[in-house]
């Protein structure tokens, strides 16, 4: 009979070498993954917010307070909208500044099984 390692091969690490030793541990991974869920989670309620915040406007109907208080809740929205682009690219920058791979911390690889 064959040797099981014929039959069923051997698999290489397809990380380059200077990433293998941080994926092995699995930490930056999972916090990479933490970060680019904040993202998304920031930037969908910002965009509803937004929304809400444009209806809001619709049905004030001439009414200053509501209409200040629409374009208040508008310009916060967009702040935020602002906020989540300017965090993306400071963590895209500073992959490429700490691991030389702007889309490192943005977007990971996750080998596994």
């Amino acid at each position: 009979m064959n040797n099981v390692t014929d039959i069923v091969g051997t698999v290489a690490n397809p990380l380059p070498p200077a990433y293998q030793g941080i994926a092995s541990g699995g930490l930056i991974l999972f916090l990479t993954n933490i970060l680019r869920l904040v993202f998304v989670a920031a930037g969908m309620f910002a965009f509803i917010n937004l929304i809400l915040a444009g209806f809001q406007f619709m049905g004030a109907g001439g009414d200053s307070k509501a209409i200040e208080k629409a374009w208040g809740k508008i310009w916060q929205s967009l702040m935020g909208l602002i906020l989540v682009v300017g965090s993306f690219a400071l963590a895209a920058l500073f992959g490429y500044l700490l691991f030389g791979n702007a889309g490192f911390i943005l977007n990971p690889k996750i080998y596994g099984p």
